[in-house]
């Protein structure tokens, strides 16, 4: 498979060893320095983002305009998801956005709405969510943490914090006057991102349409 690499911070560089140990290819690299534009993007089978916040609809919305299906993790951009969505449809293409590509934060997503269910009938829990990152993380809350909240409800308070050298953290607690109850994901490192990253660039090859991580993992 030939990937194109958009951003090429830490993520963009793990993916790219990770793409070479399963055989693939890194044909275009684009970063600051080398802006992703219609006349210099080559034809490959799919393009990785992990960009900025304020670079990613750019880069996104040009490869799709190609008709290359994109695969996105970067967070804090997603007000504009929706014309992202409209866009590979239109190009006859495909689009994937996580805000955590982890098959454990995925896996980690389902039991959070499953608790959720369970905790509904027991209003006597307050729940609020704290997440940890590394302090070169652009967004606050981060981009997980804004998805665990949506599976639960608007009101749920967010604790975020900035801490050197924390890949991520997630903990979800149910607290009452009698006891708590809490579930966590904490990541020891990036190679969980960069292998589902991988995994759903592979999955979406050929592909037309719009989906998610719960596509790739049938969950």
């Amino acid at each position: 498979m030939k990937i194109a690499l958009l951003g090429f911070g830490k993520m963009g560089q793990l993916i790219k060893s990770i793409a070479i140990e399963k055989g693939h290819t890194i044909d275009a690299i684009f970063d600051a320095n080398n802006k992703v534009e219609k006349i210099s993007l080559p034809k490959v089978d799919v393009a990785i983002d992990f960009s900025t916040p304020s670079s990613a609809y750019h880069n996104i919305s040009t490869v799709l305009n190609q008709g290359i299906p994109v695969v996105s993790g970067t967070t804090g951009w997603i007000d504009k998801i929706n014309r992202v969505n409209d866009l590979a449809i239109s190009n006859d293409t495909a689009f994937l956005y996580a805000s955590n590509f982890s098959i454990g934060v995925n896996l980690f997503f389902e039991l959070n709405r499953k608790l959720n269910q369970l905790m509904k009938p027991h209003t006597e829990y307050k729940v609020h969510i704290n997440e940890i990152h590394h302090t070169e993380k652009i967004d606050a809350p981060s981009g997980t943490a804004l998805t665990l909240k949506s599976d639960l409800n608007d009101s749920v308070n967010i604790k975020s914090e900035r801490i050197e050298n924390v890949p991520g953290t997630h903990c979800i607690n149910y607290d009452s006057k009698i006891d708590s109850i809490s579930i966590s994901h904490v990541a020891h490192n990036r190679k969980g991102f960069a292998i589902g990253a991988v995994m759903a660039a592979e999955y979406i090859k050929d592909k037309k349409g719009v989906y998610s991580m719960s596509d790739v993992l049938k969950i």
